[in-house]
């Protein structure tokens, strides 16, 4: 029998988003109805994630920004709403692509193939398990945390 853990708090959800954010490696990008999972660093304020120039999802995202991210089983999902804007390589803060690197294990930096990066910043945050998690699941509604 599995016993389901009770609902969090705001709060302790906040803690554990932020907690994937910085730990989790990978997550789901869709954009524009496509679905890809890609490799991320975030930096406290947004997400870095980098796909080829030509590729549908860099495609997607350079035509239009708008885009949705997931991280974590579906038992304990984060979705984030966002925004994406290109960064070329050489507009990339001080010590990022290597940070980018370390983290994903993935340097885009080295392939031949022309790679993009995409800062996406989060607009809308929301986390849950279960049901019983539903009321309260928005942590960051217009660019801003609720806790």
């Amino acid at each position: 029998m599995t016993t389901t853990p009770a609902p969090r708090s705001r709060e302790e959800r906040l803690k554990d988003t932020l907690a994937r954010l910085e730990t989790d490696v990978d997550l789901w990008v869709a954009s524009q109805g496509h679905l890809i999972p890609l490799s991320f660093l975030w930096d406290g304020a947004a997400v870095l994630v980098s796909t080829p120039r030509a590729s549908l999802t860099g495609r997607n995202l350079l035509a239009d920004g708008r885009v949705r991210l997931a991280l974590g089983p579906t038992r304990d999902v984060v979705m984030i709403d966002g925004t994406a804007e290109p960064v070329d390589l050489d507009d990339l803060p001080a010590g990022t692509g290597d940070a980018f690197a370390g983290k994903t294990g993935f340097d885009p930096r080295e392939l031949t193939r022309p790679y993009q990066y995409f800062r996406i910043t989060p607009r809308r945050v929301h986390a849950w398990r279960e049901a019983d998690e539903l009321d309260g699941r928005t942590l960051m509604r217009d660019g801003a945390w609720l806790a």
